[in-house]
This record gives C-alpha cells, structure tokens and sequence, in this order.
C-alpha cells in the first residue's frame, strides 16, 4: 500500500497545534520509531502493528520497529516506555488491560493513565470464545453443560487480565468452575486450541482468524452483546442463555509522559492516513480487525472510564490481585 507523502504531510501540518507554522518546525521521524509491544510476538496486537508498520514504510523516512517486550500482563514493556524520552521515537500499543491491571496485578511501577501520553485509540478489541471442534461441545451452553457436569476439567485460556475476567466472569454467572489458563499471547493459545490441549479459551478475533480455515476450531461465542461481523454465525451469549453480558476492550497507542500536543497529533494523523486508506481497511477485514481509530482525547476518556468499570468491579470482588 502506497499513500501519497506530500497529501498526507500537507494534512498533517494543517491540523497541527497551535498552529502551521508550528507544525512545519517540527521534523518527525529523525530516526527509526520503536514501537514497543508488551506481549508476545504472533498475538493480535503484534500482528496490527506489524500491519501498521509495513504500510508506513513507503510514507515516513523511517520505519517502524516493533519490539516485543513480554512479561508481567504488559507491564515490562509498559514501563520502558513510561521511562522514554518523550520525542515520539519510542511508542507503546498496549490492549486495555493496561488500565485494567492496576486492579489484577498486586504492584505497578507506573500509572497506567497519568504516566502516559494517549496518542490513538486504534481498534475495538472483542473477544471470541474458541475451542478445538474434537471437544465434546459445540456451543458456549452445551459448554457450560458440560463444565457444570464435570467441574474443573474445561479450562479457559487467557492472554491477559480483560480475556481472563471475561472467562471468569461467564463461568461465575453460569454457576460452573472452569479454571482460568494464562498464556503470554494469542498465537500459543491458539496452536493449543488446534493441538487439542487446551478446551477452549477467550482470545481476539485477529488471533482465532488464521486458525477458521483448518476446520480444527470453532468459534462458540463473542463477548458482546452484538455478534461479531467477522464470525457472524457465532451466537452472542444472551442468545446462549447468559443475559447481559457485553464486555470488549481495545487497541491503542500510548507514548512516553509530557509529549508536546504538535507532536502528538503529527502521529495520530500520520496513523489515521493509514487507516483511511482503503486497502489497509481491507486488510484489517481479512485480519479480523475492527477498526475504531480515534484521537487521544478520546481514548483519554475511553481509559478513564474504564479505570471507574475495573474499580467497581473490584470493589465487588469480581477481580482479585494475582
């Protein structure tokens, strides 16, 4: 995918704060940008970065590296970024969790909102319930059936704190014990689910995706209260018998504390070209993504409202620290 440089660079200084002249004086990328990734690599995330990194590099001077830096639910990469000088030249995209973990983990070095700049909300982040099509259910009730007539014996497997609440919480509405399985990321998850090893875990649609065309997993439920335009003839789970559960995260992109706002919105808008541009939107389609591209401000109020979701939640015993 190509976008025209100087179409894009002449929207870019036209937006920028305060002014034009402002945003002609600053020169943004003079290096190579890390991005860092906190999971692992094969993910979701990393596979929307590495998209978004593969259309820039026609478009900047210099490209996109992206740096898988797991461990800790996020939190290492997190920090390091946290630390970074605040030049836009070391970025961090991180899944909602990061606002989450606060509540899920029993330390952090850094706060998840006011030691970060929000540059972009990215993508909407729903989580589809998958299990491997040799189990011995077909659907998230004949699932829960079955769970319920074996406890303990059908684990959920999670990537991190949002997929491991989703699990936790559909079986403590159901009433059934089904132990909750951390992975590092999306891509052994899902080669478990394939392998047979694992029952069925809550994971991203980019991540189920590659895996629909070897007839060895099923899609059993998404976690809204919509079903999901990529797995359409999954039911929702009201549709299943758990009413009212809608529960979805997100994709966004963060950078270091006290960026100036020029910078900050010459990358927002450098990334929504991207996503304007119809071939990468056909490219998020086939990935399984759903796009959700909006500026800091609002990914601000998206992750404070959170904060207030994940401190009632834990408030009611609903999410424990590790």
């Amino acid at each position: 995918m190509k976008i025209e440089r100087r179409a894009l660079f002449s929207a870019l200084a036209a937006s920028a704060l305060p002014g034009i002249a402002q945003a002609q004086d600053i020169t943004w990328p003079t290096k190579p940008v890390r991005v860092v990734v906190p999971y692992a690599a094969s993910g979701g995330t990393d596979i929307l970065v590495r998209a978004i990194g593969e259309a820039l590099r026609n478009t900047l001077p210099q490209p996109f590296i992206v740096e898988n830096r797991a461990g800790a639910a996020g939190v290492i990469g997190s920090e390091v970024v946290a630390r970074a000088e605040p030049d836009g030249h070391t970025l961090l995209v991180v899944v909602s969790t990061h606002v989450m973990n606060k509540y899920h983990l029993p330390s952090m070095p850094y706060d998840a909102i006011r030691d970060f700049t929000p540059i972009a909300m990215l993508t909407r982040n729903t989580m589809v319930l998958v299990a491997g099509a040799n189990q011995p259910f077909d659907s998230l009730s004949t699932m829960l059936a079955y769970a319920k007539a074996n406890p303990g014996k059908v684990g959920t497997g999670s990537t991190e704190a949002l997929s491991s609440f989703i699990g936790q919480e559909m079986a403590r509405r159901a009433g059934v014990e089904m132990p909750d399985i951390a992975y590092r990321s999306g891509g052994p998850l899902m080669n478990d689910i394939v392998a047979g090893h694992l029952p069925s875990g809550w994971t991203s649609t980019v991540s189920a995706m590659p895996h629909m065309q070897t007839g060895r997993v099923r899609v059993l439920a998404a976690s809204t209260g919509t079903r999901s335009p990529f797995f359409p003839d999954a039911p929702t789970p009201s549709e299943q018998g758990v009413r009212d559960f809608d529960l979805s995260g997100w994709v966004a992109m963060l950078g270091p504390p006290r960026m100036a706002p020029a910078l900050v919105d010459r990358i927002y808008r450098t990334v929504s070209a991207v996503f304007a541009d119809e071939t990468f939107k056909q490219r998020l389609v086939a990935l399984g993504v759903e796009a959700d591209m909006r500026p800091g401000a609002a990914l601000l109020e998206a992750m404070q409202r959170d904060d207030r979701i994940w401190a009632a939640a834990s408030a009611a015993g609903h999410i424990r620290p590790q």
